[in-house]
């Protein structure tokens, strides 16, 4: 059975800006986990469907990762597909509101190895939970931080 973590946070920005801070790679940096890192695979960053990256978990030693190609695009919306360790699928959909922008993130995802199952569950679901909300935070303020330069 898929496992599904979702979160939704209102922004005081437009879609189109929503949309950028998780699209644009620098942008990205600035919000993401500390301890992940997102780098494209085969060359240049890209959000168009078959474009491939690899978010790494820097731990010291062992750096797990995750390879994902986008499987869904459209304005506002972008779907990462990942096998490794995980397999899912992570949704990025920006919603448009009467003042700004409801942005949901839905994880679903599977682990197909027992012990790795049973350890994320027992000691890092939460903490993922706790991750995910602390992520959508720090998006929105650097959303609302581009959306005031451009005022």
């Amino acid at each position: 059975m898929p496992q599904v973590l979702e979160q939704s946070i209102q922004i005081n920005a437009t879609a189109t800006v929503v949309e950028r801070c998780f699209t644009d790679l620098t942008l990205m940096h600035r919000w993401l986990n500390p301890v992940l890192r997102c780098e494209p695979v085969g060359g240049t960053w890209s959000t168009d469907v078959g474009s491939q990256s690899r978010f790494l978990i820097q731990i010291p030693v062992i750096q797990p990762a995750l390879k994902s190609v986008v499987v869904e695009r459209q304005p506002g919306l972008v779907v990462w597909e990942f096998q490794g360790f995980f397999k899912g699928r992570d949704r990025w959909e920006c919603l448009p509101i009467e003042k700004g922008t409801s942005l949901l993130n839905r994880f679903e995802f599977e682990i197909p190895n027992p012990l790795i199952s049973w350890g994320f569950n027992t000691f890092a679901a939460s903490w993922t939970k706790q991750d995910m909300q602390a992520q959508l935070r720090r998006l929105k303020r650097v959303a609302e931080e581009v959306q005031q330069r451009l005022r």
